[in-house]
């Protein structure tokens, strides 16, 4: 695979972006050919679970490994500083590591007179990427502001981007690649943005491509037409978004193979959490319906990857959980997971075998509650199973039950039919069995 012993390692991830609106996962609306053709010779998990639908608790998880209860539990709460990051486990394997985007973990709360994209994340609290430009947290594509330091110690002043963000961001991560090109020392990079979270704003060339009366709303998007109105509205800026992302992953491939780093380098891609649009009347995200759980989730290395290890399956079916990228990632590039990752590591499906045994379901949460105005207002936990069964309760009783199998946009819900009694009881012991496997507090009093 590799003229060096350790891969490099790219992770990129958007915010807000459900696994449906990728053309390779059928969406009729979506142009994204990059993408694509990551899926096509990749590794497309189209199962994938952002288990606590939410941007801080997912990018504390994702960096930690472990579950949000254990590192960040709610919305703008502080990743711990304490805690050991990504950046110290690729750190101490002897890897060059980077950070470009959105951080989203340093507690700020947006206030009146108190903008989180102009607030300063002190250098102890930056994961402890050797080098980070980032913001904290920003819905201003064209208002974004970066600070940070290019080495430690070497501190960069909070400055603006001149364009919109993903393209300047994409243009920090192609620099930085055109540095490490010819180093010995590989890298562990991640590049978060923001689109297509709302605004759902696009540059031009895009935004004027996607018209919104031409737009094909899923099935179960509620049949009310203010409500339809305003999904056509924002999925057609969210498409421009998502094709401009798309453009953008496509620099970067491009520019890994003019430096020759594209044998060497694999590329995650992902987001931190869907979007609901309107399906089931609910919009954004933190609800456990699919729109807002199921996120696009691609591992690629290169075009022939998969041919010349003659590995035919590039749609694993497991429910990859947000714990389980960290080591996941860790295994791939050969260095040992740590005991205190609580996440499960995936990565000889990447060699051509079967993971040992690997969990049956993905725990689903919505620890500390937010209260944003069209997103679950109480506490819940559940499980989506590997054959497709999802289960979801709040503290005093049972709420949701789907065969996605027979039910895939979720709009019968078995949790009330006697019928369906003994998988009931079977999927809310699953549930009790990763509260207490995980020490999560969360209490089914109802059992």
């Amino acid at each position: 695979m590799s003229t060096q012993k350790q891969p490099n390692i790219i992770w990129l991830f958007s915010d807000q972006q459900s696994a449906y609106t990728l053309a390779c996962n059928g969406d009729p609306n979506s142009r994204t050919p990059n993408l694509d053709r990551m899926s096509a010779s990749g590794f497309n998990f189209q199962n994938a679970v952002a288990g606590f639908p939410l941007c801080c608790p997912f990018r504390g998880s994702l960096l930690t490994g472990r579950y949000p209860h254990n590192c960040v539990p709610g919305h703008e709460y502080q990743l711990p500083p304490e805690l050991p990051t990504a950046a110290d486990m690729f750190n101490a394997a002897g890897y060059h590591t980077a950070y470009f985007g959105k951080w989203h973990l340093d507690g700020v709360k947006e206030r009146e007179h108190r903008r989180a994209g102009k607030q300063t994340v002190p250098p102890e609290r930056r994961g402890r990427f050797a080098r980070w430009l980032a913001y904290e947290n920003n819905n201003m594509q064209y208002d974004c502001h970066l600070h940070g330091h290019t080495a430690p110690g070497e501190e960069v002043p909070m400055y603006k981007l001149p364009g919109y963000e993903t393209d300047e961001i994409t243009s920090l991560l192609c620099g930085y690649l055109r540095e490490r090109k010819g180093e010995a020392q590989p890298f562990f990079t991640v590049m978060s943005v923001q689109p297509p979270h709302n605004p759902y704003l696009a540059p031009p060339e895009y935004a004027g491509k996607y018209n919104p009366q031409d737009i094909k709303l899923r099935p179960n998007v509620a049949h009310n037409p203010a409500y339809e109105n305003r999904a056509r509205h924002d999925l057609a800026g969210t498409y421009a978004m998502v094709e401009n992302l798309d453009r953008n992953v496509g620099r970067i491939l491009d520019t890994l193979r003019e430096t020759g780093l594209e044998d060497d380098t694999w590329v995650f891609y992902f987001s931190d959490h869907g979007d609901m649009h309107g399906s089931h009347g609910q919009w954004l995200k933190v609800t456990p319906y699919h729109e807002a759980t199921n996120i696009p989730f691609i591992v690629w290395n290169n075009a022939n990857y998969r041919s010349t290890h003659h590995m035919t399956d590039g749609r694993p079916p497991f429910p990859i959980n947000t714990p389980d990228i960290l080591p996941t990632t860790l295994g791939l590039a050969g260095i040992e997971v740590p005991d205190y990752i609580e996440g499960f590591d995936y990565s000889p499906i990447f060699r051509g075998k079967r993971p040992e045994n690997p969990p049956s379901s993905a725990f689903l949460q919505n620890v500390a509650v937010t209260y944003h105005h069209d997103t679950t207002d109480r506490p819940y936990r559940g499980v989506l199973t590997r054959d497709n069964w999802k289960y979801v309760c709040t503290e005093n009783e049972d709420w949701m039950l789907f065969d996605l199998n027979t039910d895939p946009l979720e709009e019968c819900n078995l949790a009330f039919n006697l019928r369906n009694a003994d998988k009931l009881a079977e999927l809310r012991k699953l549930t009790a069995d990763w509260i207490a496997a995980t020490g999560d507090k969360f209490q089914m009093k109802f059992m």
